[in-house]
């Protein structure tokens, strides 16, 4: 598997400079994605009790801090502000996940942000907003995909909704379209010489990942009852099914000709089934489909299916790593010891690399802080009063901690 590693910083972000104020989950996600893309990012880190949320517990493998520094600010200190303020002199955007007002109390809200730097685009993550009745209300990942109805859709008939993975709301509905919104709003400011702020919230970025089924359901072209429709599980060609050896196989053959090929590759008479778009035959045709798939090995129906029918083999994460196309394309690279996927998308021109592991927090307090031109007696001043702290051992595996709602 490639190492890559290196020094300098490359992609079509490269010049752009970002202060991240440390937040969980869709913050440090978009501070990822900027930073893979080429921009210089700046994590500002609690002083103290800087902790990981998850089941990680090294701060060297948390893959979200790839890419960029850290300095340890203590944000309650009536100094730490002013710290946070001069990174902000020489930024491009700051990305911050607390909730409404927080920023503001202290003292690194966007007035006074922008009010040192009228360029710079203020990037807010939140669940609910930075108004309406709930934007004060406490939540995670779940409770933000809820309230966008998308949770709704998402499992079998008459089960219950099911419990996705984090992604619809922290990381598609969030830090990814954060990240958009910052990249577009430096692209208007460079037009206008003007700043902005971004406001993104997960109800809202989930509501739009789901707008094509919004669509449906408006149309009446999409039946509310969940696991009843062609891609929610409800067909019986676009679904997961067991196989011989206890592995599953992935069925998409939605249309009509990938439909037919499913039906050869299963070996099934077309003339034996109902028709494909026969609803009320779809149970009775998954009954059917499962016992087929039942009698072969999962790597035995891909051979015999060999890139037709919109047939694959589900990867256990693991797979997903050495599977020859994954390798060939250079899907997953390792950074530190720890296997990860590249940067994306892939650039022709301005190629992007990962150039460094997630670091410690306050690792480069002194070092990050003299990059981005703020003299070495101010940088002592706020050391000894205690409002930037520098680590200089590396410290013991972080506690675990529960995530702080936001």
């Amino acid at each position: 598997m490639p190492t890559d590693q290196g020094s300098g910083r490359s992609g079509p972000l490269a010049g752009v400079k970002v202060v991240e104020i440390g937040s969980i989950g869709p913050g440090p996600f978009c501070a990822m994605l900027l930073a893979d893309l080429g921009a210089t990012v700046v994590r500002v880190d609690r002083a103290r009790g800087a902790a990981l949320v998850g089941p990680s517990s090294d701060f060297r493998t948390e893959v979200m801090h790839r890419g960029r520094q850290s300095i340890a600010v203590d944000l309650k200190h009536p100094r730490g502000a002013e710290a946070v303020l001069r990174l902000v002199e020489d930024a491009d955007a700051l990305i911050e996940g607390f909730r409404p007002g927080v920023t503001e109390r202290l003292g690194i809200g966007p007035e006074d942000c922008l009010r040192v730097n009228p360029r710079l685009v203020y990037g807010r993550m939140t669940g609910y907003g930075q108004d309406g009745p709930m934007a004060q209300a406490v939540g995670h990942d779940i409770n933000y995909v809820a309230q966008s109805g998308v949770l709704s859709m998402i499992g079998r008939h008459g089960q219950p909704p099911t419990v996705p993975l984090s992604l619809v709301g922290d990381f598609g509905g969030g830090g990814m379209l954060l990240a958009l919104g910052i990249v577009a709003a430096i692209l208007e400011g460079r037009q206008s010489g003007k700043g902005q702020v971004v406001d993104a919230a997960m109800v809202d970025g989930a509501a739009l990942l789901a707008a094509a089924f919004h669509g449906f359901v408006s149309a009446g072209s999409w039946n509310t009852t969940r696991g009843t429709n062609i891609v929610d599980s409800g067909s019986p060609f676009y679904d997961v099914y067991e196989t011989k050896d206890g592995k599953w196989l992935a069925v998409g053959a939605m249309e009509a000709h990938f439909y037919a090929d499913l039906l050869e590759i299963l070996g099934l008479d077309p003339a034996s089934l109902p028709d494909q778009h026969d609803r009320e035959a779809w149970p009775e045709m998954k009954t059917t489909f499962a016992e087929t798939v039942r009698t072969r090995t999962r790597d035995e129906w891909t051979e015999r299916a060999a890139g037709r029918a919109c047939v694959s083999a589900v990867l256990d994460v693991e797979e997903s790593w050495v599977h020859p196309h994954n390798v060939a394309r250079q899907t997953f690279i390792e950074v530190g010891g720890v296997t990860q996927p590249r940067p994306q998308p892939r650039f022709s021109r301005t190629p992007t690399q990962v150039d460094c592991v997630p670091p410690v927090p306050g690792e480069h307090t002194r070092e990050a802080l003299s990059q981005w031109g703020v003299s070495e007696d101010l940088i002592q001043s706020w050391e000894e009063s205690g409002a930037i702290v520098q680590t200089d051992e590396e410290p013991l595996e972080s506690p675990q901690q529960e995530a702080s709602a936001r």
